[in-house]
Formats: C-alpha cells, sequence, structure tokens
C-alpha cells in the first residue's frame, strides 16, 4: 500500500504530516495486514530525523507561489508551476499511491492536480479557519475533508467534510513534568514565560520582547525561540547588550529552535505563552493546556492568522493582540493580568477548547487506510 502526503515546506504543513505517518505506521504495525509504503512530496525537509524514524520517502516538488497582490513574480511563477505539475505527474505516475493527503501550501498544487488528472483518490486536510488556495480547490474532488476548525465547514460540500483537530505528533503530546526546571537551569520561585514566534521565528515579536526585556526579567524568567541563522544571532547580541550588567540577566534564554525534547521540557516550565497564530503553535499550547498571549500576522492568506486567533480566544485559554497594538507596555500588561491574578489564571486553564486535537492524526490515518484499501 502506497500513500503520498504532500504539503508546503513550513512546520504548519510538515509537521501534522509527520503526526499522521506515525499513526500510519501504528495502525501498520498493529494490523499487520499491509506494508506500507509512505512518500512526502514537497518543497523541502524541516526535520530529517523525523523522516528517518518513520520510514518515509521524499520526493522533491517545485512550484511557483500565488501571491494575493500584483507582481512579476506571478507571471514567472506560472511557468515554474507547470514544470512544476508535468515533473510532479512522472513521479507520482512510476509510484502511483492508493491515496494522496494534501495539507496545502503553494508546494502541494503539482501533486493535488497530478493526483486528480491521475485519478488517485485524494484527502485534503485544512489546519486553519480559513481554507488555503490549494486546499479550497482540491477540496471540490476531494473524497475526504478534515478540518481543524468548525468556522472551516462551510467552504467544502458538508457531506464530505468532518472536524476531526489539528494532528499533533506523538512525542510532543504530553508536556513534560519533574525535572525541567534542572534541564533547563531556571529558578524553580521565577515563573517562566515563553515565546515561539512559528519555526522560523517573527521579527516583530522578537523586537518587542527585547525591548519589554528589562523589565521582563524582573519577574519572569523568559525562554525565547527566536528562528535561526540571522534572526537568532541578532537577538543574543542585542540581548547581551540590553541585559550588560543586569543582576538578572541569566533569567532570559534564547533557542534557535526547539526539538521535541527541548519543547516538551518548555512547555513543562512555561505558565504563560507567547505566540504567533498558526495552527500547529495554537494547537500544540491547547493540549498543553497552557494560557496564552497570541500575535497574528496581519496579512496572511485569507486572513488566517488573525481568523484563528479569534477562534481559538473564544474558548476563553488565550487573550489576542493585533500588531498594530503590538508593544512593551502591553504584552507585559497583559502578563501580569495572567499572573497577578489567580482567579483569572485558573479560568483560562480550565476553558474548554472547540475541538480535541489528541485524536486528529489518527482520525485522518483511518480515513486514509480505509479509502486505500478500497484502491490497493
Amino acid at each position: 500500500m502506497k500513500i503520498v502526503l504532500a504539503g508546503g515546506g513550513t512546520g504548519g504543513h510538515f509537521y501534522p504530516l509527520i503526526a499522521i505517518a506515525e499513526e500510519l505506521r501504528k495502525i501498520e504495525r498493529e494490523e499487520k495486514l499491509f506494508e506500507l509504503d509512505i512518500f512526502y512530496f514537497g518543497d523541502k525537509v524541516l526535520d530529517q530525523e523525523a523522516m528517518f524514524i518513520n520510514n518515509i520517502k521524499y520526493r522533491n516538488v517545485f512550484s511557483g507561489k500565488i501571491r494575493a497582490y500584483s507582481s512579476i513574480l506571478n507571471f514567472t511563477d506560472f511557468f515554474v508551476t507547470i514544470v512544476g505539475v508535468f515533473s510532479t505527474l512522472i513521479k507520482l505516475f512510476f509510484i502511483y499511491p492508493d491515496v494522496v493527503l494534501v495539507k496545502g501550501g503553494h508546494a502541494s498544487f503539482p501533486t493535488a492536480f497530478a493526483a486528480k488528472i491521475l485519478r488517485i483518490p485524494v484527502i485534503v486536510h485544512e489546519s486553519d479557519t480559513y481554507p488555503g488556495k490549494v486546499t479550497k480547490w482540491a477540496g471540490r474532488f476531494a473524497k475526504r475533508i478534515a478540518v481543524a476548525y468548525p468556522t472551516c465547514f462551510k467552504y467544502f460540500p458538508k457531506e464530505r467534510t468532518a472536524l476531526v483537530g489539528q494532528p499533533i505528533r506523538n512525542d510532543i503530546k504530553i508536556k513534560a513534568g519533574e525535572g525541567v526546571m534542572e534541564f533547563l537551569k531556571l529558578d524553580p520561585s521565577v515563573p517562566v514565560v515563553s515565546v515561539i514566534g512559528g519555526s522560523s521565528g517573527a521579527v516583530l515579536i522578537n523586537d518587542t520582547i527585547l525591548e519589554a526585556l528589562p523589565k521582563l526579567v524582573e519577574k519572569y524568567q523568559v525562554l525565547h525561540q527566536t528562528g535561526s541563522g540571522d534572526k537568532y544571532k541578532d537577538v543574543i547580541e542585542r540581548s547581551n547588550i540590553i541585559l550588560t550588567d543586569n543582576p538578572k540577566k541569566d533569567r532570559y534564554k534564547a533557542f534557535e529552535y526547539l526539538e521535541p525534547l527541548a519543547l516538551k521540557m518548555v512547555a513543562g516550565a512555561t505558565k504563560v505563552f507567547i505566540s504567533r497564530a498558526g495552527a500547529n503553535s495554537i494547537a500544540e499550547i491547547s493540549i498543553w493546556n497552557i494560557p496564552s498571549i497570541i500575535i497574528p500576522i496581519t496579512k496572511s492568506n485569507g486572513n488566517h492568522q488573525r481568523q484563528n486567533a479569534y477562534e481559538y480566544a473564544r474558548t476563553g485559554k488565550a487573550v489576542v493582540i493585533e500588531e498594530s497594538n503590538l508593544s512593551p507596555n502591553i504584552i507585559i500588561s497583559e502578563i501580569d493580568r495572567m499572573l497577578d491574578h489567580p482567579d483569572i489564571y485558573k479560568k483560562m486553564t480550565e476553558a474548554k477548547n472547540f475541538i480535541d486535537n489528541d485524536k486528529a492524526a489518527q482520525i485522518v490515518a483511518s480515513e486514509i487506510i480505509k479509502l486505500a484499501s478500497k484502491h490497493y
């Protein structure tokens, strides 16, 4: 049995596919009725170890980006996409999978288009409150459509659509417990605030946290995922200057990227998260049941980050700060409001989410196997 997982090369697309692959392998081990060949079709691999552990074979897909604004690149990328579709069509033909799962992102379009031409059954999973261009289009012919938010139902045929939640990797579902503070070299008596700007970091959030840093370390310990490369280097250089001679400078720790074990440890230590509004980030924070401050990107496809943020905030588990309102004082004020008032903090932790994300990957994987069995 052959399964193709298709998605763009961002953490929001890649890691839910890994979570689904984990469940596919679990079904394979438990049922012992078939052997699975799992392929990932995308523009890049974000985690080679996860690919190896789950025995996923990679096929590179290239595609032009469809922009919502006028640009000469839209013209040139059109031809790149055409070439990408023909290239992917050949790769998909020689594999000829039983099912293709389309996660979204411009890099998934050639695979979805090729699957349509070859009449290979397609399943779509949409993580956001508003579907991306590829998932919305693929939903027209997909056999099954899974969504993470109830507000996304209206964009797809109801009879083929199910609310399942966001697939989350097994190795980060449960936050770490004992030994967390020692592992991260933190003071157990000082509350921890953690900042995650998505898989690639967020410059605006980095800048705001750095401005707020002298006041933040007076009351809190700050764990900051900055993004890699120049972002991390810039944050380290600036934070060293900002905290020079500050007796509490050890309360700030910056990280380029948080691999699964480190992410579980950070979650186990954290009292409040500050995060972007990517569906993956929100789902992880939700499953850990940690109150959060969500800062959506102002301009995103279909305004999906703002919609994700406000939909999640309606549960009572988070507050939203718009980029236009973002400032060091507002960030500090919101953190203080949560942590200085136990009744508010308790209410946020006890608030119920609109969907249980714990079973999402399992549900999608089961549906893939069910559909593939008919085609196998």
